[in-house]
């Protein structure tokens, strides 16, 4: 199988997000998205401790039209939304929300971490939703770290989230075909992974170094390739997580307006009318 060339190795830029500083892979001054992903952000905190939930984390805010997925490395976070889910997703999980037609959910450390601080680490990105799909029935599918396929070969793991992956199929409902994977290789290990060759494809390192058929990469570098073949070449020179994004374009025309993603500036305005008309529900968090 042909290798995926290496477009570009594009290393993350900090941002202050509301108060939280934060990497940001995707976008970037080369790519303002890569069909059908819109958007990546690398967190790492440290929680001090002695906090109570509602005064740490990310309160109540809407979301329509695409899927904020978050996979969580260290720590927890706690999700609560105005369609009544409440779950705590653990380091190797996934929260997976497809926002649809509207849903307001809030994003905290649990009440454990809160109380007894420590390490926090997620990576947030935000897959698109085609245009028939973006006004369904919002869906929200906490993962354990247990309830994710797992690959383990010789230095290396791989967690098949979405798609399907050497007959594997990931437990996340996608909208148009992708495959997402969780990834570790200790260093002198390699893996091949195969990807079909006309998908948009990318890696993000959150730590470590890595030659991806050739081309060298390092912690928090984003790398775009290309889709002329299909073979991914992983070679580890020091130890590294990474996280591998691809998908089928959609080939839809995208609006977009802080939290909601559409295909029309009207569909946009319509969005902003119907949340602050409580249209999207309205979240009441609970603390114990």
């Amino acid at each position: 199988m042909k290798k995926k060339s290496i477009l570009q190795i594009i290393p993350s830029q900090k941002i202050n997000m509301g108060g939280h500083i934060l990497e940001q892979p995707l976008p970037n001054a080369t790519l303002g998205q890569l069909d059908p992903f819109l958007l990546i952000h690398h967190a790492e905190w440290t929680l001090k401790g002695d906090q109570r939930q509602q005064e740490v984390g990310i309160g109540g805010h809407p979301h329509r039209g695409f899927s904020p997925v978050t996979f969580v490395f260290k720590g927890d976070v706690r999700h609560q939304d105005s369609f009544g889910n409440d779950a705590v997703v653990g380091a190797g999980g996934t929260q997976w929300m497809h926002a649809g037609k509207g849903i307001v959910h809030s994003e905290r450390p649990s009440k454990a971490l809160a109380a007894a601080g420590g390490e926090q680490e997620i990576i947030q990105f935000w897959v698109n939703t085609p245009a028939k799909h973006k006004m369904d029935t919002p869906y929200y599918l906490p993962l354990s770290k247990e309830e994710t396929p797992t690959i383990e070969g010789k230095g290396y793991q791989l967690q098949i989230v979405a798609g399907t992956y050497q007959g594997i199929q990931g437990p996340a409902q996608t909208f148009s075909p992708m495959t997402l994977l969780r990834g570790q290789v200790e260093a002198g290990s390699s893996v091949d992974i195969e990807i079909p060759s006309h998908y948009n494809t990318m890696i993000y390192l959150l730590d470590g170094s890595l030659s991806v058929n050739e081309s060298q990469a390092t912690r928090k570098d984003l790398i775009w390739l290309d889709r002329d073949g299909g073979l991914v070449q992983i070679s580890a020179e020091k130890d590294t997580r990474f996280i591998l994004l691809s998908g089928e374009p959609i080939g839809e025309k995208v609006s977009s307006y802080g939290p909601f993603v559409m295909n029309s500036q009207t569909e946009i305005m319509e969005a902003i009318r119907d949340s602050q008309m409580g249209k999207m529900g309205v979240l009441i968090e609970s603390f114990d």
